[in-house]
């Protein structure tokens, strides 16, 4: 629905915007939104650490290591891209230098084979991986059940922020303007709070208890 908000917004009062701007907002929110995951999770599980009673600490941080987990492998697989990368390109100039001799430009290109299956699967990887991780924030709902609703309540806004500031103000009147920035993260915030609010009626899950 945002997708569509947006790019009718772009067609109605932006006559000369691109039409694959809309679809390039979205890939860069893909490609942004893990890593301000990744900074933002650590932060808000804290406080809700700080948060909940001591007895039910240990058991938070026990189920926590298995969204470190997933998270450093995430890390792990969208490091090697680059560095695989940096590896190819070497090995493909190597091969292709007039001045050294054939058994090394046979080893370089060989070798630079070799890397391209490596680099693409990761590649792959880590483009699907993302859509995953977006939806689930690393598991972390194992952790406790309203960290899910916690953590898309904060991450739309600094969303919104960076959109703001990477991009500015969609275009159109000032009403049009407000309604486009702020809307998503408005109606975002109240369905994770409505959320919060089923599961402590429903199920008697707080904050300040233990989430399971």
């Amino acid at each position: 629905m945002a997708l569509i908000a947006s790019a009718a917004i772009l067609v109605v009062y932006d006559a000369e915007a691109d039409p694959g701007e809309v679809l390039e907002q979205y890939v860069f929110r893909l490609a942004v939104t893990p890593w301000l995951l990744l900074l933002t999770a650590p932060l808000v599980v804290l406080i809700l650490l700080r948060v909940v009673p001591a007895a039910a600490r240990p058991g938070m941080r026990t189920r926590l290591r298995p969204t470190v987990r997933t998270a450093l492998l995430y890390v792990a697989a969208f490091t090697v891209v680059p560095t695989l990368t940096v590896g190819l390109v070497f090995l493909a100039e190597r091969a292709q230098e007039t001045n050294a001799d054939d058994r090394t430009r046979l080893i370089a290109l060989g070798g630079a084979l070799v890397l391209i299956v490596p680099v693409i699967w990761t590649l792959f990887f880590v483009v699907f991986a993302s859509t995953t991780v977006v939806r689930s924030a690393f598991g972390i709902g194992e952790v406790h059940l309203a960290l899910p609703a916690l953590l898309t309540g904060v991450l739309v806004w600094e969303l919104a922020a960076f959109s703001l500031t990477v991009a500015g103000m969609p275009p159109g009147p000032p009403a049009v303007r407000i309604g486009a920035l702020l809307g998503g993260p408005l109606s975002v915030s109240a369905l994770a709070w409505w959320e919060i609010s089923r599961l402590r009626s429903r199920y008697g899950v707080t904050l300040r208890g233990t989430g399971m």
